[in-house]
């Protein structure tokens, strides 16, 4: 069970799921709450949005403060996706997209690799590609028509200056955090494109609501005056 958890909290399809099921949601509330003109659901909608806002400014932030924690957790994830490599495939393309993208191999170097039960590289291990990475760490030829998935056979047994010849010996915790300082103004601008959106939702949803509450209260005093016998 514990396994089943830990490969679910870093299957890409099931993260993917959520995130559009609560879209659906959000965006249904909306919609639907702006056509019928429910205050009920545009409250919704506009809470869910102020809430969803607040909590990536709050990760943004702890995530440069906490840097150092941050950057553990990152490592700590990667290390559970190492793990759990042969158990979905989903994930298995994710990282073989990120090592591949990223010119990495691993966590921290591609000796970490020997965390997942089929790379070990212990003598006890029966596994066909013991002390071996996968293909997406090895160099990549540009004349090479057919990618050969046993490249990166025994390459946890050679030492780095040996392996570096023939896969990328450098973790991606190392690349990815050089990546986001070199790409902070674009990361900046795709955070600011997420959050102008955002703030115009949730301004013309409270901006709806109080013309329909006014129009209501119209409405209500219309009715008070009509049933009047002086009106």
């Amino acid at each position: 069970a514990e396994a089943a958890m830990a490969c679910l909290a870093v299957d890409p399809a099931i993260l993917l799921v959520v995130v559009g099921v609560l879209t659906f949601l959000i965006t249904f509330c909306g919609c639907v709450g702006s056509l019928r003109e429910n205050i009920c659901l545009l409250q919704t909608f506009s809470v869910c949005l102020t809430v969803v806002f607040l909590l990536q400014l709050a990760a943004g932030v702890l995530g440069f403060v906490f840097s150092d924690k941050a950057r553990g957790k990152v490592s700590e994830i990667i290390n559970g996706a190492i793990v759990h490599y042969r158990d979905d495939l989903d994930l298995q393309n994710l990282i073989d997209f990120g090592q591949k993208e990223f010119s990495c191999c691993g966590g921290v170097s591609y000796k970490d690799w020997s965390q997942n039960m089929y790379f070990n590289c212990t003598a006890a291990n029966p596994s066909r590609e013991r002390c071996s990475v996968p293909f997406s760490c090895c160099l990549q030829d540009a004349q090479e028509a057919v990618i050969n998935t046993m490249c990166g056979q025994g390459m946890q047994a050679m030492s780095y200056l040996e392996a570096s010849a023939f896969i990328y010996t450098n973790g991606c915790i190392d690349k990815l955090v050089n990546w986001i300082h070199s790409n902070l103004f674009l990361l900046g601008g795709i955070a600011l494109g997420l959050a102008v959106p955002q703030l115009v939702g949730i301004l013309l949803a409270q901006i709806l609501i109080n013309q329909i509450r006014d129009q209501i209260k119209l409405q209500l005093y219309n009715q008070q005056h009509r049933a009047d016998p002086w009106y």
